[in-house]
């Protein structure tokens, strides 16, 4: 708070000192402290420190966050008493930090491989089985970059040559907490678009595949709607006409035939 003229001769009033929108510092501890040590409401806290309403109300019985040792905002100059006053007073107030002493420059970091917890290290290669089976398309790195895993290890598992496949089961590697659903749908998208970039250099390479077969949406158009498909209709082979016989020909034929019926004649017994 500090005192600060408004223009008219005679007026000085009391203002704010002014608020910033520079990132919490140790969210969590924070909302241990505030949740410990003010009257703010769930949401307050939530909204204040980035966490979920449901995960403050964790705190407050002692359900999550246990053994964090709270964090006072006041003493880090990251919040001021007026303001955690007004938003006592008021619950439906959004608190907002204070501005910062000291200009402290954002440094861009390369960003290293995903770390993974120690107790979640095993369920990585049921992780990668998961993914193999089911997106066959995401190259090794991106397995890599979700699990956490290397390329060695994804080499195993792929050939069934690892120490431990005859006991791996596939497991999401959302549900295992190796990564979050939207990382994955990123990578899966990704993959998409570059299979989709191969297929259409392919068929630049290669014209004579191209079209080989009808998109989805001739396919399933009514008969007798849209573009045809070229048929190509075979004539049937005329069959070949016998020469005609000639008069000696028939003759003998008619010759043979009776002689063959006097003998079948002859051969019967009489009664």
């Amino acid at each position: 708070m500090f005192w600060a003229y408004s223009g008219n001769a005679s007026a000085w009033v009391l203002e704010r000192a002014p608020m910033s929108d520079r990132k919490l510092l140790m969210p969590k501890a924070t909302a241990v402290w505030l949740v410990e040590n003010t009257s703010l409401s769930f949401e307050q806290i939530a909204e204040l420190c980035g966490l979920h309403v449901l995960e403050v109300k964790g705190i407050a019985d002692g359900d999550v966050a246990q053994g964090i040792k709270g964090m006072d905002p006041i003493s880090s100059g990251q919040l001021t008493r007026e303001e955690i006053a007004r938003g006592e007073a008021d619950h439906d107030y959004r608190l907002r930090l204070a501005a910062a002493k000291v200009d402290i420059p954002e440094v861009k970091t390369k960003k290293g491989p995903r770390y993974t917890p120690v107790s979640r290290r095993q369920d990585r290669p049921n992780a990668v089985v998961w993914l193999l089976r089911n997106h066959p398309e995401l190259k090794d790195s991106q397995i890599m970059r979700l699990v956490g895993t290397t390329k060695p290890t994804i080499a195993a598992i792929r050939d069934r040559t690892h120490w431990n496949s005859p006991n791996l089961t596939p497991q999401d590697p959302v549900t295992l907490g190796l990564c979050s659903q939207i990382d994955l749908d990123t990578e899966v998208k990704k993959a998409a678009r570059r299979l989709e970039r191969e297929r259409k250099e392919l068929n630049k390479l290669h014209p004579e595949r191209a079209g080989t077969l009808l998109p989805t949406a001739q396919t399933t158009l009514p008969p007798g709607m849209g573009p045809q498909p070229t048929v190509e209709i075979m004539v049937p082979r005329a069959e070949e006409e016998e020469p005609a016989e000639t008069a000696a020909e028939e003759e003998a034929r008619v010759f043979a035939k009776l002689r063959e019926m006097g003998n079948k004649g002859d051969d019967r017994q009489p009664e």
